[in-house]
């Protein structure tokens, strides 16, 4: 039954309850005519009209359109309200729970634009809890099914997040078939603040597949359009990711005055976790290209730890902070404190992402070896190399394996740094 034969039937059989007839219903500001064109299906009532009609009935729009009181709407609006304020405050399990209920509400169907929201929900959820398998599953399933009702703004939002999750997830071709489908379909009009977010997420996963050429390319058309926009959104965006391609090309001072661009416009911009985020990656690129900023960077990520703790960010987020946290502190000298970092980082991880894994296995080796802990320093190494074995050789797996190296020689592992730096040679196909 469509949606107007369903008004329809609604609009007759609330006035047959009523014990009213169709001229009764009608006057004086209609006719009993239209009356019964409307409950035969030949006449679609206007807005006034319905409302007209519900004041009359002595019931709510909503009920007449979706039979759902104006109490059962407030409600699940409440709820959802609700759920979307727990995963923003950080509260990611329980807000994974809230949604989950509420896409067992039997009212979620007759809702138009309800259920579409609260499965993106369950997915951004899903996601910050660590399970991207569950997140993708349920991202894609919403953009299959409902492909046809989502709004322009839900379409793109959604596939920013399974394209971030399949790149997150290593499976880079996935996320870029995603992200490059989704801007041809939408930038007719062109750009605007959302497509430029997703056109950034779609840069970094050219980077990370190791396509500079397109990357910078790409790079230099998201920053003119950023530019040409001007509005804070789309500049830190693309600045940022701009900034990450040009570090990951050995260009220091270019990222780091990107990512300053990035920094400068973060006031206006109203997202914490992405905020959060930024500054995670302003302190690790100030880090990297100036090292003796180490202390001020420090503080960047104590305060970014705080805002990713409270807000709705992945344990990946979460691990990634206390990873430079940790090389914040090797470079200060306080390699109690880098243990301390890395080992927690190692647990924020989990299963999320084994390369990042291998990483801070080394950075804690690292960490162990400026205490004299030998034992400890080559089981963290150990525990790398058997991650590092299974990886893909890419630039990122081979900086690893150097760093791997670097520490066995520190602790007079000869033979095994030499064969941690052939494993790192092989990986950058030399």
């Amino acid at each position: 039954m469509t949606g107007q034969s369903i008004l329809s039937r609604r609009i007759k059989e609330i006035r047959h309850q009523r014990g009213l007839s169709q001229a009764q219903l009608a006057r004086p500001e209609l006719s009993d005519s239209y009356i019964s064109l409307i409950e035969s299906g030949s006449r679609v009532p206007t807005p006034d009209v319905l409302a007209l009609l519900a004041a009359k009935l002595g019931c709510s729009v909503s009920f007449l359109v979706h039979g759902v009181t104006e109490e059962e709407s407030n409600s699940l609006e409440t709820r959802l309200r609700s759920a979307r304020e727990a995963l923003e405050s950080g509260g990611r399990h329980d807000a994974r729970k809230m949604y989950a209920d509420l896409l067992s509400d039997p009212l979620v169907p007759r809702m138009p634009g309800s259920l579409e929201k609260i499965e993106y929900g369950l997915a951004l959820a899903t996601e910050a809890c660590g399970d991207l398998d569950e997140a993708i599953d349920i991202l894609v399933r919403l953009r299959d099914r409902e492909a046809e009702s989502l709004t322009d703004e839900l379409r793109i939002a959604s596939a920013l997040a399974l394209s971030r999750c399949y790149r997150d997830r290593g499976e880079t071709e996935a996320a870029i078939a995603v992200a490059e489908q989704e801007l041809a379909r939408m930038l007719e009009d062109g750009w605007t603040d959302h497509l430029i977010e997703l056109g950034s997420t779609l840069l970094s996963s050219y980077y990370v597949r190791g396509d500079l050429l397109r990357a910078q390319q790409f790079a230099s058309e998201l920053l003119a359009a950023a530019e040409s926009l001007g509005t804070p959104r789309a500049i830190v965006a693309a600045n940022w990711n701009a900034a990450n391609l040009a570090e990951i090309s050995g260009r220091g001072e270019e990222a780091l005055s990107l990512m300053e661009r990035a920094w400068a416009a973060r006031s206006e911009y109203e997202d914490v976790r992405n905020r959060a985020r930024l500054r995670v990656a302003y302190a690790q690129l100030r880090l990297s290209v100036r090292p003796q900023d180490a202390a001020e960077c420090r503080e960047h990520l104590l305060q970014a730890e705080r805002e990713l703790r409270e807000t709705s960010a992945s344990s990946l987020d979460l691990a990634d902070c206390l990873r430079y946290l940790a090389l914040a502190e090797v470079e200060l000298g306080h390699a109690e404190e880098a243990v301390r970092y890395g080992l927690a980082a190692i647990e924020a991880n989990g299963d999320t992402s084994t390369e990042l894994r291998a990483e801070l296995q080394v950075l804690l080796g690292q960490a162990y070896l400026m205490l004299d802990r030998k034992d400890d320093a080559s089981a963290a190494v150990q525990a790398a190399m058997e991650v590092l074995v299974n990886e893909p050789q890419t630039k990122s797996t081979a900086e690893t394996w150097f760093k791997a190296a670097a520490v066995l020689q520190g602790m007079g592992d000869h033979e095994g740094s030499k064969l941690a730096y052939q494993r790192a040679m092989e990986c950058s196909g030399v």
